[in-house]
């Protein structure tokens, strides 16, 4: 049975002293299963800490960014070598790295491939703006942007690789894609994992979904199908929302697990 995941993205919020506050808090809310895996990305600031901090059984954690080279005279960057050790996952190409800070499928493809030599999990983030929404081009967009994310990719590594379907009109705005979206959206990474890797890797390969999930939502959208997790902004500040997300993924996780028993 697949795993699932719950990855809850900070952004940038809560100083280092309110961070340790939060996960302190989270420690005491979110529950533990055999078959969810949790994490947190805090800001780099409070990674350190947090990393002497966490139970790492309960609550893994990932860094929201990171620079392609190893080392160097690169000012103001964080490597991915510097964050082994410290996370065990990194988001690669979140909407707002790529419409706010510009960054290129070049170089969401070498953060990919230097997470994976640093022994981390990237979470490669693909989705849709509103305006290819209307004009049709979702197919396109993500077809594209999986095929340059993974473009570095091995076929031995690819099963390291988790992918976030984060429809760019959906992040922050409250607005969700129903899960005939998000299904069709999964079916076409998933399809385009095959056409790169086989379907042996595709069906192997996690595929979560971002964008304006709450509490009130996410059985719905963990239960569509091709979905094994979510990826949460807003709501992974609010404990009780976090917890019980990691709540209904275990349920879920156990029910089909239950399933696969009778079969």
């Amino acid at each position: 049975m697949a795993k699932k995941f719950i990855i809850g993205n900070w952004k940038m919020n809560l100083n280092v002293h309110e961070s340790s506050l939060f996960a302190a808090k989270l420690a005491q809310e979110v529950p533990t299963y055999r078959d969810v895996t949790t994490a947190i990305c805090p800001s780099f600031l409070a990674l350190q800490p947090l990393s002497l901090q966490v139970n790492h059984r309960q609550m893994k954690l990932g860094a929201q960014n990171c620079y392609w080279r190893d080392s160097g005279a690169f000012t103001g960057e964080i490597s991915a070598t510097q964050l082994r050790g410290l996370a065990q996952y990194v988001l690669i190409g979140h909407s707002e790295r790529r419409n706010i800070f510009s960054e290129g499928d070049r170089e969401i493809r070498f953060k990919v491939q230097a997470a994976l030599r640093n022994c981390l999990t990237p979470v490669l983030c693909v989705g849709e703006t509103a305006l290819e929404r209307k004009d049709g081009d979702t197919e396109h967009v993500l077809n594209d942007q999986v095929v340059s994310g993974l473009l570095n990719v091995s076929s031995e590594e690819i099963s390291e690789v988790l992918i976030a379907y984060e429809p760019v009109w959906a992040i922050g705005t409250g607005e969700t894609a129903g899960p005939e979206d998000i299904e069709k959206a999964m079916k076409i990474i998933r399809a385009q994992v095959s056409h790169l890797f086989g379907r042996e890797a595709s069906k192997k390969v996690s595929l979560l979904y971002g964008g304006s999930v709450k509490l009130d939502n996410a059985a719905s959208i963990l239960s569509a199908k091709g979905v094994d997790g979510l990826l949460i902004g807003g709501a992974s500040l609010i404990a009780p929302e976090f917890a019980g997300m990691v709540k209904i993924a275990g349920e879920l996780a156990k029910e089909e697990a239950k399933n696969e028993v009778k079969e």
